[in-house]
C-alpha cells in the first residue's frame, strides 16, 4: 500500500481534512510571532528545551549521588569515571541551553554578540559547577534531617530514593544557584519539573538553609522571597509566600490586594 493510498483511506475513514487545521495553526503561530516580535525566518529554537533541561537534571542527580541515583549497572570502581564523564556531557549541554536563554537564536545575531553570549554562558556554567560540592553537602544534610525527623524512615537510602520532599530539594538545590547566576528561566523549568512530579512548588529564588525536611509535601508552596533558616521542618499544605500578584491580559504583572495571612510550619 502506498503512502498516498493510506492518506486517501484515512481521509475516507475519518471524514475530515487536516488542511484547514494546519492553515489555521500556521496563522496562529504567525500572529503570535508578529505580536511578540519573534523571529520569523527559518532557524532553530529560541528558548531552552524542556526535555534537554530534564536530561541535564537527571545527569546532575546521577553525578551527585552516583551509587544511588546513577545507572543501575554502575560499579564503585567506575564511580569517578562515570561522574567525570557525566559532568562533562551535562555541563556542555547546559551551556547550550543557557545560550538559548541569554541570546535566543544566535544565527540571527552578529558575530560579536554571538561570541559575547557564548562567553557569558560558559562563565555562568563554570561558576555553577563550583557549587556542585556545596549542593551535595546541603543535600546530605537534608537527607539526615528527614531520616532523623521521620520515625517511618528505615534508612537514609530510603529517604534519598523514595521521599518526594528530597526529590523536590534536589531540584531546588540545583535550580537556586542557576537562578542567582542569571539563568532564571532554566531554573524555573527545573523547579516546575519537580512540582509536576511531587506536588511541591518551590520557586528557585527561595533561600533555604541546610537540614531542610518537607514532611509528606503535597500542597507545599514556597515563594520567591521566602528565606528559610537551617534545621527547618515543613509539613504538607503550607504556603510561604508574599502578596498576591495578578496578571493582566497583556502579560504584565499588577499588584493585587494582600493575600490572607499565610500558614507557616
Amino acid at each position: 500500500m502506498t503512502l498516498d493510498t493510506q492518506r486517501t483511506e484515512l481521509a475516507e475513514d475519518t471524514g475530515f481534512s487536516l488542511v484547514p487545521v494546519l492553515a489555521a495553526l500556521t496563522r496562529a503561530r504567525a500572529d503570535w510571532r508578529a505580536a511578540h516580535h519573534r523571529a520569523t525566518t527559518p532557524g532553530g529554537r529560541e528558548l531552552p528545551a524542556p526535555e534537554a533541561v530534564e536530561r541535564i537534571v537527571a545527569g546532575l542527580r546521577g553525578a551527585l549521588f552516583p551509587m544511588r541515583l546513577g545507572p543501575s549497572d554502575l560499579r564503585q570502581e567506575s564511580e569517578q569515571l562515570y561522574v567525570g564523564h557525566t559532568l562533562d556531557v551535562v555541563l556542555r549541554d547546559l551551556v547550550e541551553q543557557v545560550i538559548l536563554e541569554l541570546g535566543g537564536r544566535l544565527s540571527d545575531a552578529d558575530p560579536t554578540l554571538r561570541a559575547e553570549i557564548r562567553a557569558r554562558a560558559h562563565g555562568l556554567v563554570r561558576d555553577f559547577a563550583q557549587y556542585l560540592p556545596t549542593i551535595r553537602t546541603q543535600l546530605d544534610s537534608d537527607v539526615l534531617a528527614a531520616f532523623g525527623a521521620d520515625p517511618a524512615a528505615r534508612s537514609v537510602d530510603e529517604v534519598l530514593l523514595c521521599y518526594p520532599g528530597l526529590a523536590a530539594m534536589i531540584h531546588h538545590r540545583i535550580a537556586h544557584p542557576l537562578y542567582r547566576l542569571g539563568a532564571p528561566l532554566i531554573a524555573r523549568m527545573i523547579s516546575e519539573a519537580a512540582h509536576r512530579a511531587t506536588g511541591i512548588d518551590i520557586h528557585p529564588g527561595a533561600t533555604i538553609g541546610e537540614g531542610f525536611f518537607i514532611d509528606h509535601g503535597t500542597g507545599v508552596v514556597i515563594g520567591e522571597t521566602a528565606i528559610i533558616g537551617n534545621g527547618v521542618r515543613l509539613f504538607q499544605a503550607v504556603t510561604l509566600g508574599a502578596k498576591k500578584l495578578s496578571h493582566r491580559c497583556d502579560g504584565a504583572r499588577a499588584q493585587g490586594p494582600a493575600a490572607p495571612s499565610d500558614r507557616r510550619g
